[in-house]
Protein backbone atom coordinates (compact mmCIF):
# COMPACT_ATOMS: atom_id res chain seq x y z
CA UNK A 1 0.00 0.00 0.00
CA UNK A 2 1.30 3.40 -0.83
CA UNK A 3 1.08 6.35 1.80
CA UNK A 4 -1.91 7.30 3.31
CA UNK A 5 -2.65 11.40 3.83
CA UNK A 6 -6.24 11.03 4.35
CA UNK A 7 -7.22 7.88 5.66
CA UNK A 8 -4.49 7.56 7.88
CA UNK A 9 -6.22 7.60 10.89
CA UNK A 10 -9.47 6.15 9.53
CA UNK A 11 -9.11 2.95 11.54
CA UNK A 12 -8.38 4.75 14.89
CA UNK A 13 -11.47 3.91 17.18
CA UNK A 14 -13.49 7.02 18.03
CA UNK A 15 -11.79 9.24 15.86
CA UNK A 16 -15.02 10.79 14.58
CA UNK A 17 -15.02 12.25 17.88
CA UNK A 18 -13.08 15.55 18.69
CA UNK A 19 -11.03 13.65 21.95
CA UNK A 20 -9.46 11.27 19.81
CA UNK A 21 -9.38 13.16 16.91
CA UNK A 22 -7.30 15.88 18.62
CA UNK A 23 -5.33 12.86 20.70
CA UNK A 24 -4.08 11.66 17.17
CA UNK A 25 -2.90 15.29 16.47
CA UNK A 26 -5.47 16.92 15.10
CA UNK A 27 -5.68 20.58 14.02
CA UNK A 28 -1.95 21.27 14.38
CA UNK A 29 -2.36 22.75 11.14
CA UNK A 30 -4.46 25.40 12.40
CA UNK A 31 -2.16 25.79 15.38
CA UNK A 32 0.99 26.06 12.81
CA UNK A 33 -0.95 28.06 10.24
CA UNK A 34 -2.54 30.96 12.85
CA UNK A 35 0.60 30.93 15.01
CA UNK A 36 4.02 30.81 12.77
CA UNK A 37 2.38 31.45 9.22
CA UNK A 38 1.16 34.35 7.03
CA UNK A 39 -2.44 33.35 5.03
CA UNK A 40 -0.02 34.40 1.97
CA UNK A 41 2.41 31.08 3.55
CA UNK A 42 -0.12 29.07 3.55
CA UNK A 43 -1.22 29.56 -0.08
CA UNK A 44 2.34 29.52 -1.43
CA UNK A 45 2.79 26.15 0.42
CA UNK A 46 -0.70 24.67 -0.87
CA UNK A 47 0.81 26.02 -4.49
CA UNK A 48 4.19 24.32 -3.81
CA UNK A 49 2.40 21.32 -3.23
CA UNK A 50 0.58 20.67 -6.66
CA UNK A 51 -2.84 19.59 -5.10
CA UNK A 52 -5.42 19.85 -7.73
CA UNK A 53 -9.08 19.81 -7.21
CA UNK A 54 -10.12 16.79 -6.65
CA UNK A 55 -13.79 17.02 -6.95
CA UNK A 56 -13.28 16.20 -11.01
CA UNK A 57 -11.81 19.50 -12.84
CA UNK A 58 -8.22 19.07 -11.30
CA UNK A 59 -7.63 22.59 -11.16
CA UNK A 60 -4.59 23.35 -8.67
CA UNK A 61 -5.99 24.60 -5.69
CA UNK A 62 -3.20 27.04 -4.71
CA UNK A 63 -3.72 28.73 -8.12
CA UNK A 64 -7.42 29.15 -7.43
CA UNK A 65 -6.90 30.54 -3.91
CA UNK A 66 -4.24 33.17 -5.13
CA UNK A 67 -7.45 34.28 -7.70
CA UNK A 68 -9.14 35.47 -4.72
CA UNK A 69 -9.86 39.32 -4.41
CA UNK A 70 -8.24 40.75 -1.33
CA UNK A 71 -8.32 44.55 -2.78
CA UNK A 72 -11.83 45.51 -2.47
CA UNK A 73 -11.97 45.56 1.30
CA UNK A 74 -15.55 43.18 0.58
CA UNK A 75 -15.75 39.81 3.22
CA UNK A 76 -14.35 36.79 1.62
CA UNK A 77 -15.74 33.54 1.60
CA UNK A 78 -14.98 29.93 1.53
CA UNK A 79 -17.56 26.89 0.68
CA UNK A 80 -16.67 23.65 0.50
CA UNK A 81 -18.49 21.89 -1.93
CA UNK A 82 -20.00 18.64 -0.54
CA UNK A 83 -22.51 18.35 -2.96
CA UNK A 84 -21.28 14.73 -3.92
CA UNK A 85 -23.91 13.20 -6.83
CA UNK A 86 -21.57 12.03 -8.99
CA UNK A 87 -22.71 8.30 -10.06
CA UNK A 88 -19.98 5.80 -9.16
CA UNK A 89 -18.43 8.74 -6.55
CA UNK A 90 -19.24 8.25 -3.42
CA UNK A 91 -15.48 9.21 -1.42
CA UNK A 92 -16.56 12.11 0.27
CA UNK A 93 -19.54 10.76 1.81
CA UNK A 94 -16.72 8.43 3.36
CA UNK A 95 -14.53 11.56 4.59
CA UNK A 96 -17.16 13.33 6.28
CA UNK A 97 -19.00 10.12 8.04
CA UNK A 98 -15.51 8.62 9.36
CA UNK A 99 -13.54 11.33 9.75
CA UNK A 100 -15.22 14.34 9.82
CA UNK A 101 -12.89 16.96 12.13
CA UNK A 102 -10.20 16.40 9.04
CA UNK A 103 -12.33 18.19 6.77
CA UNK A 104 -13.43 21.04 9.77
CA UNK A 105 -9.49 21.38 10.49
CA UNK A 106 -9.01 21.72 6.60
CA UNK A 107 -12.14 24.50 6.68
CA UNK A 108 -10.22 26.60 9.41
CA UNK A 109 -6.73 25.96 7.87
CA UNK A 110 -8.30 27.55 4.16
CA UNK A 111 -10.24 30.04 5.53
CA UNK A 112 -7.41 31.48 7.60
CA UNK A 113 -5.19 31.58 3.93
CA UNK A 114 -7.83 32.87 2.02
CA UNK A 115 -8.21 35.72 4.72
CA UNK A 116 -12.68 34.16 4.98
CA UNK A 117 -14.61 34.78 8.42
CA UNK A 118 -17.58 33.28 7.26
CA UNK A 119 -17.08 29.86 5.64
CA UNK A 120 -19.96 27.27 4.47
CA UNK A 121 -19.99 23.83 4.01
CA UNK A 122 -22.69 22.71 1.67
CA UNK A 123 -23.73 19.08 1.45
CA UNK A 124 -25.87 16.78 -0.38
CA UNK A 125 -29.30 16.53 0.55
CA UNK A 126 -29.49 13.10 0.50
CA UNK A 127 -26.32 13.08 3.25
CA UNK A 128 -28.48 13.69 6.05
CA UNK A 129 -26.80 11.58 8.39
CA UNK A 130 -23.57 13.11 7.34
CA UNK A 131 -24.95 16.50 7.63
CA UNK A 132 -25.47 15.18 11.79
CA UNK A 133 -21.95 14.22 11.82
CA UNK A 134 -20.95 17.57 11.03
CA UNK A 135 -22.88 19.46 12.67
CA UNK A 136 -21.75 17.71 15.89
CA UNK A 137 -18.35 17.99 15.40
CA UNK A 138 -18.42 21.23 14.09
CA UNK A 139 -20.04 21.98 17.75
CA UNK A 140 -17.02 20.13 19.45
CA UNK A 141 -14.81 21.99 17.42
CA UNK A 142 -16.45 25.25 19.01
CA UNK A 143 -16.57 24.29 22.20
CA UNK A 144 -12.91 23.76 22.29
CA UNK A 145 -11.85 27.05 20.65
CA UNK A 146 -11.29 25.84 16.93
CA UNK A 147 -14.16 28.21 16.03
CA UNK A 148 -15.35 31.51 17.01
CA UNK A 149 -13.54 34.89 17.97
CA UNK A 150 -10.24 35.20 18.49
CA UNK A 151 -9.51 31.49 18.03
CA UNK A 152 -6.11 31.08 19.99
CA UNK A 153 -5.57 34.24 21.12
CA UNK A 154 -4.69 35.16 16.83
CA UNK A 155 -7.40 37.81 16.23
CA UNK A 156 -8.73 35.30 14.04
CA UNK A 157 -12.04 34.44 13.89
CA UNK A 158 -14.40 32.29 12.00
CA UNK A 159 -17.91 30.96 11.96
CA UNK A 160 -18.19 27.96 9.86
CA UNK A 161 -22.42 26.25 8.84
CA UNK A 162 -22.83 23.23 7.37
CA UNK A 163 -26.00 23.72 4.15
CA UNK A 164 -28.14 20.96 3.19
CA UNK A 165 -29.04 21.12 -0.50
CA UNK A 166 -32.41 20.27 -2.40
CA UNK A 167 -30.79 17.05 -3.80
CA UNK A 168 -29.75 18.94 -7.08
CA UNK A 169 -26.63 17.42 -9.22
CA UNK A 170 -26.49 20.59 -10.55
CA UNK A 171 -25.55 22.56 -7.36
CA UNK A 172 -22.19 20.63 -7.86
CA UNK A 173 -21.61 23.23 -10.61
CA UNK A 174 -19.53 26.26 -8.40
CA UNK A 175 -21.94 28.74 -9.09
CA UNK A 176 -25.18 26.84 -9.05
CA UNK A 177 -24.25 25.83 -5.81
CA UNK A 178 -23.64 29.51 -4.60
CA UNK A 179 -27.23 30.43 -5.64
CA UNK A 180 -28.63 28.05 -4.01
CA UNK A 181 -26.72 28.97 -0.80
CA UNK A 182 -28.01 32.38 -1.23
CA UNK A 183 -31.63 30.63 -0.80
CA UNK A 184 -32.72 30.49 -5.10
CA UNK A 185 -32.71 28.31 -7.75
CA UNK A 186 -29.44 26.05 -8.40
CA UNK A 187 -28.85 27.45 -11.85
CA UNK A 188 -25.37 28.12 -13.02
CA UNK A 189 -24.29 31.77 -13.42
CA UNK A 190 -22.65 33.41 -16.69
CA UNK A 191 -18.65 33.35 -16.18
CA UNK A 192 -17.30 36.30 -15.56
CA UNK A 193 -16.98 37.62 -13.48
CA UNK A 194 -15.82 34.25 -11.37
CA UNK A 195 -16.58 33.25 -7.79
CA UNK A 196 -13.12 34.48 -6.91
CA UNK A 197 -14.01 38.16 -7.59
CA UNK A 198 -18.01 38.15 -7.21
CA UNK A 199 -19.36 34.65 -5.59
CA UNK A 200 -21.85 34.20 -2.59
CA UNK A 201 -23.30 37.75 -1.64
CA UNK A 202 -21.44 39.50 -4.65
CA UNK A 203 -18.21 39.07 -2.22
CA UNK A 204 -14.82 37.02 -2.96
CA UNK A 205 -15.19 33.17 -3.10
CA UNK A 206 -13.69 30.14 -3.19
CA UNK A 207 -15.26 26.77 -3.82
CA UNK A 208 -13.10 23.61 -3.25
CA UNK A 209 -14.41 20.06 -2.94
CA UNK A 210 -14.23 17.93 0.41
CA UNK A 211 -10.92 15.73 -0.54
CA UNK A 212 -9.35 19.06 -1.45
CA UNK A 213 -10.06 20.85 1.87
CA UNK A 214 -9.32 17.86 3.63
CA UNK A 215 -5.42 17.41 2.04
CA UNK A 216 -4.64 21.05 3.63
CA UNK A 217 -4.00 19.96 6.81
CA UNK A 218 -1.11 17.36 5.73
CA UNK A 219 0.27 19.73 3.31
CA UNK A 220 0.83 22.82 5.99
CA UNK A 221 2.17 20.12 8.66
CA UNK A 222 4.66 18.40 6.36
CA UNK A 223 5.22 21.30 3.77
CA UNK A 224 3.98 21.52 0.25
CA UNK A 225 7.28 20.21 -1.19
CA UNK A 226 6.92 16.98 0.88
CA UNK A 227 3.49 16.43 -0.88
CA UNK A 228 4.62 17.47 -4.44
CA UNK A 229 7.06 14.25 -3.59
CA UNK A 230 4.65 11.75 -3.70
CA UNK A 231 2.74 11.19 -7.17
CA UNK A 232 4.21 11.89 -10.53
CA UNK A 233 4.54 15.22 -12.34
CA UNK A 234 1.66 17.35 -12.19
CA UNK A 235 -0.27 14.71 -10.48
CA UNK A 236 0.95 14.99 -7.03
CA UNK A 237 0.02 13.42 -3.55
CA UNK A 238 -2.70 10.84 -3.11
CA UNK A 239 -6.12 10.52 -4.51
CA UNK A 240 -9.57 9.33 -3.43
CA UNK A 241 -10.71 6.47 -5.61
CA UNK A 242 -14.38 5.11 -5.50
CA UNK A 243 -14.58 1.53 -6.70
CA UNK A 244 -17.37 -0.44 -7.35
CA UNK A 245 -18.84 -2.42 -10.27
CA UNK A 246 -17.86 -6.06 -11.12
CA UNK A 247 -14.77 -6.34 -8.82
CA UNK A 248 -13.56 -8.37 -5.56
CA UNK A 249 -13.22 -5.22 -3.89
CA UNK A 250 -15.08 -2.32 -3.71
CA UNK A 251 -14.82 0.08 -1.41
CA UNK A 252 -12.73 3.58 -1.15
CA UNK A 253 -8.85 3.67 -1.59
CA UNK A 254 -6.53 6.22 -0.87
CA UNK A 255 -3.43 5.71 -3.37
CA UNK A 256 -0.47 7.01 -4.53
CA UNK A 257 -1.18 8.64 -7.84
CA UNK A 258 1.59 7.50 -10.45
CA UNK A 259 -0.13 3.30 -9.64
CA UNK A 260 -0.62 1.30 -12.74
CA UNK A 261 -4.69 1.03 -13.52
CA UNK A 262 -2.98 -2.75 -13.60
CA UNK A 263 -1.90 -3.11 -10.18
CA UNK A 264 -4.83 -1.54 -8.68
CA UNK A 265 -7.18 -3.44 -10.57
CA UNK A 266 -5.45 -6.73 -10.02
CA UNK A 267 -4.21 -6.41 -6.60
CA UNK A 268 -4.80 -8.33 -3.22
CA UNK A 269 -4.20 -4.54 -1.73
CA UNK A 270 -6.63 -3.04 -3.71
CA UNK A 271 -9.59 -4.29 -5.87
CA UNK A 272 -8.26 -7.88 -6.18
CA UNK A 273 -9.54 -8.04 -9.33
CA UNK A 274 -12.56 -9.42 -11.27
CA UNK A 275 -15.48 -10.92 -9.22
CA UNK A 276 -15.61 -13.82 -11.04
CA UNK A 277 -13.71 -15.38 -13.65
CA UNK A 278 -15.71 -13.37 -16.63
CA UNK A 279 -13.40 -11.08 -18.40
CA UNK A 280 -13.11 -7.33 -18.52
CA UNK A 281 -15.22 -5.75 -20.71
CA UNK A 282 -15.03 -1.68 -19.71
CA UNK A 283 -13.92 0.96 -17.84
CA UNK A 284 -15.64 4.47 -16.72
CA UNK A 285 -12.70 5.23 -14.23
CA UNK A 286 -13.72 8.91 -13.07
CA UNK A 287 -17.34 9.38 -12.29
CA UNK A 288 -20.39 9.03 -14.85
CA UNK A 289 -19.36 11.78 -16.88
CA UNK A 290 -15.71 10.24 -18.31
CA UNK A 291 -15.21 8.58 -21.28
CA UNK A 292 -15.88 5.22 -21.06
CA UNK A 293 -12.97 3.02 -21.97
CA UNK A 294 -13.34 -0.42 -23.56
CA UNK A 295 -10.64 -3.58 -22.26
CA UNK A 296 -7.78 -2.78 -24.78
CA UNK A 297 -7.11 0.57 -24.03
CA UNK A 298 -7.25 0.35 -19.46
CA UNK A 299 -4.15 -1.18 -18.71
CA UNK A 300 -2.39 0.33 -21.89
CA UNK A 301 -2.46 3.24 -23.74
CA UNK A 302 -2.77 3.44 -27.78
CA UNK A 303 0.76 4.28 -27.69
CA UNK A 304 1.16 0.83 -25.65
CA UNK A 305 2.33 2.25 -22.74
CA UNK A 306 1.33 1.29 -19.21
CA UNK A 307 -1.67 3.23 -18.25
CA UNK A 308 -1.40 5.22 -14.97
CA UNK A 309 -3.56 6.25 -12.03
CA UNK A 310 -2.88 9.89 -13.08
CA UNK A 311 -4.69 12.96 -14.57
CA UNK A 312 -2.36 12.74 -17.64
CA UNK A 313 -1.90 8.85 -18.09
CA UNK A 314 -5.74 8.33 -17.99
CA UNK A 315 -6.29 11.11 -20.35
CA UNK A 316 -3.71 9.82 -23.02
CA UNK A 317 -4.80 10.22 -26.99
CA UNK A 318 -7.46 12.39 -25.64
CA UNK A 319 -11.22 11.23 -25.83
CA UNK A 320 -10.27 8.88 -28.60
CA UNK A 321 -8.22 6.22 -26.95
CA UNK A 322 -8.69 8.15 -23.00
CA UNK A 323 -10.86 8.96 -20.33
CA UNK A 324 -10.46 11.04 -17.50
CA UNK A 325 -9.26 10.56 -14.03
CA UNK A 326 -12.61 13.28 -12.70
CA UNK A 327 -13.96 12.30 -9.20
CA UNK A 328 -12.12 8.59 -8.98
CA UNK A 329 -15.29 7.04 -9.56
CA UNK A 330 -14.16 3.83 -10.75
CA UNK A 331 -16.87 1.67 -12.33
CA UNK A 332 -15.49 -2.14 -13.31
CA UNK A 333 -17.79 -4.12 -15.87
CA UNK A 334 -17.29 -7.34 -17.35
CA UNK A 335 -18.76 -9.01 -19.89
CA UNK A 336 -22.45 -9.59 -18.94
CA UNK A 337 -22.70 -5.74 -19.00
CA UNK A 338 -24.81 -4.05 -21.56
CA UNK A 339 -23.31 -0.45 -22.74
CA UNK A 340 -26.18 0.80 -23.96
CA UNK A 341 -28.24 0.43 -21.26
CA UNK A 342 -25.56 1.30 -18.95
CA UNK A 343 -25.51 4.40 -20.96
CA UNK A 344 -29.11 5.16 -20.92
CA UNK A 345 -28.78 4.75 -17.64
CA UNK A 346 -26.41 7.77 -17.25
CA UNK A 347 -28.43 9.35 -19.73
CA UNK A 348 -31.67 9.40 -17.87
CA UNK A 349 -28.94 10.91 -14.59
CA UNK A 350 -28.53 13.66 -16.08
CA UNK A 351 -31.73 14.62 -18.46
CA UNK A 352 -33.19 14.48 -14.71
CA UNK A 353 -30.40 16.69 -13.13
CA UNK A 354 -30.45 18.82 -16.07
CA UNK A 355 -31.49 22.51 -14.86
CA UNK A 356 -33.52 23.31 -17.79
CA UNK A 357 -31.88 27.14 -18.22
CA UNK A 358 -29.44 26.31 -21.66
CA UNK A 359 -32.03 24.82 -24.59
CA UNK A 360 -29.11 22.39 -25.81
CA UNK A 361 -29.02 20.59 -22.44
CA UNK A 362 -32.46 20.80 -22.05
CA UNK A 363 -33.77 19.31 -24.91
CA UNK A 364 -30.45 17.23 -25.87
CA UNK A 365 -30.29 15.46 -22.56
CA UNK A 366 -34.06 14.33 -22.95
CA UNK A 367 -33.52 13.07 -26.80
CA UNK A 368 -30.36 11.08 -25.64
CA UNK A 369 -32.79 9.35 -23.22
CA UNK A 370 -35.34 8.64 -25.43
CA UNK A 371 -33.57 7.32 -28.34
CA UNK A 372 -31.19 5.02 -26.44
CA UNK A 373 -34.49 4.06 -24.26
CA UNK A 374 -35.69 2.98 -27.60
CA UNK A 375 -32.65 1.08 -28.55
CA UNK A 376 -32.28 -0.43 -25.47
CA UNK A 377 -35.90 -2.05 -25.78
CA UNK A 378 -35.91 -3.48 -29.31
CA UNK A 379 -37.22 -0.33 -30.87
CA UNK A 380 -34.24 1.38 -32.23
CA UNK A 381 -33.96 2.33 -35.74
CA UNK A 382 -30.97 2.47 -38.46
CA UNK A 383 -30.09 5.68 -38.25
CA UNK A 384 -30.52 5.72 -34.41
CA UNK A 385 -26.45 6.17 -34.18
CA UNK A 386 -25.68 8.70 -36.31
CA UNK A 387 -29.16 10.75 -34.60
CA UNK A 388 -27.41 9.83 -31.34
CA UNK A 389 -23.99 11.59 -32.26
CA UNK A 390 -25.46 14.20 -33.19
CA UNK A 391 -27.37 15.33 -30.71
CA UNK A 392 -24.35 15.06 -28.09
CA UNK A 393 -22.14 16.69 -30.61
CA UNK A 394 -24.86 19.59 -30.84
CA UNK A 395 -24.72 19.71 -26.72
CA UNK A 396 -21.09 19.61 -25.85
CA UNK A 397 -19.70 22.96 -25.83
CA UNK A 398 -23.13 24.46 -26.02
CA UNK A 399 -23.67 25.12 -22.56
CA UNK A 400 -23.13 27.56 -19.21
CA UNK A 401 -21.83 24.80 -16.87
CA UNK A 402 -20.18 21.68 -17.63
CA UNK A 403 -22.99 19.55 -17.30
CA UNK A 404 -24.33 19.40 -21.28
CA UNK A 405 -20.39 18.06 -21.40
CA UNK A 406 -21.13 15.54 -18.66
CA UNK A 407 -24.12 14.23 -20.84
CA UNK A 408 -22.60 14.05 -24.09
CA UNK A 409 -19.27 12.34 -23.52
CA UNK A 410 -20.58 9.24 -22.40
CA UNK A 411 -22.93 9.00 -25.41
CA UNK A 412 -19.79 9.76 -27.76
CA UNK A 413 -17.57 7.17 -25.87
CA UNK A 414 -20.07 4.78 -25.94
CA UNK A 415 -20.87 4.72 -29.98
CA UNK A 416 -16.93 5.23 -30.38
CA UNK A 417 -15.69 2.40 -28.88
CA UNK A 418 -18.88 0.07 -28.54
CA UNK A 419 -20.70 0.87 -32.13
CA UNK A 420 -21.13 -2.47 -32.77
CA UNK A 421 -23.59 -3.24 -29.81
CA UNK A 422 -25.64 -0.68 -30.70
CA UNK A 423 -25.71 -1.91 -34.32
CA UNK A 424 -26.35 -5.92 -32.66
CA UNK A 425 -29.22 -4.05 -30.71
CA UNK A 426 -31.35 -2.44 -33.63
CA UNK A 427 -30.67 -5.41 -35.93
CA UNK A 428 -31.68 -7.77 -33.73
CA UNK A 429 -34.56 -6.58 -31.41
CA UNK A 430 -36.32 -9.85 -30.67
CA UNK A 431 -32.34 -10.41 -28.60
CA UNK A 432 -32.31 -7.35 -26.66
CA UNK A 433 -35.80 -7.42 -25.10
CA UNK A 434 -34.93 -9.46 -22.34
CA UNK A 435 -32.92 -7.28 -19.81
CA UNK A 436 -30.44 -10.28 -18.95
CA UNK A 437 -29.25 -10.53 -23.18
CA UNK A 438 -25.83 -10.60 -22.21
CA UNK A 439 -25.70 -12.61 -19.01
CA UNK A 440 -26.38 -15.73 -20.66
CA UNK A 441 -24.66 -14.72 -24.18
CA UNK A 442 -21.68 -12.13 -23.80
CA UNK A 443 -21.56 -9.43 -26.83
CA UNK A 444 -18.43 -11.32 -27.61
CA UNK A 445 -20.11 -14.78 -28.61
CA UNK A 446 -22.81 -12.40 -30.55
CA UNK A 447 -20.83 -10.05 -32.47
CA UNK A 448 -20.27 -11.59 -35.43
CA UNK A 449 -24.24 -11.64 -36.51
CA UNK A 450 -23.68 -7.65 -36.91
CA UNK A 451 -20.61 -8.64 -39.07
CA UNK A 452 -22.78 -11.19 -40.77
CA UNK A 453 -25.39 -9.04 -41.41
CA UNK A 454 -23.29 -6.04 -42.25
CA UNK A 455 -21.75 -8.72 -45.58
Amino acid sequence: MGRKILLDKINVPGIKTYEVYRREGGYASVEKALKTLTPDEVTEEVKTSGLRGRGGAGFPVGMKWSFIDKKSGKPRHLVCNADESEPGTFKDRFLMEYIPHLLIEGMITSSYALGANLSYIYIRGEYMWVYKILERAIAEARAAGWLGKNILGTGYDLDLYVQIGGGAYICGEETALIESLEGKRGNPRLKPPFPAISGLWQNPTVVNNVESIASVPWIVNNSGAEYAAIGIGRSTGTKLISASGNIKNPGVYEIELGLSVYEFMNSDEYLGGMQTDRPLKALVPGGSSVPILPAHLIYKTAAGEDRLMTYESLSDGGFATGSMLGSGGFIVYDDRACIVRNTWNFSRFYHHESCGQCTPCREGTGWLEKVLWRIENGQGREEDIELLWSIQSKIEGNTICPLGDAASWPVAAAIRHFKEEFEYHIRFPEKVKNRDHFVAEPFEKVKHLVAKETV
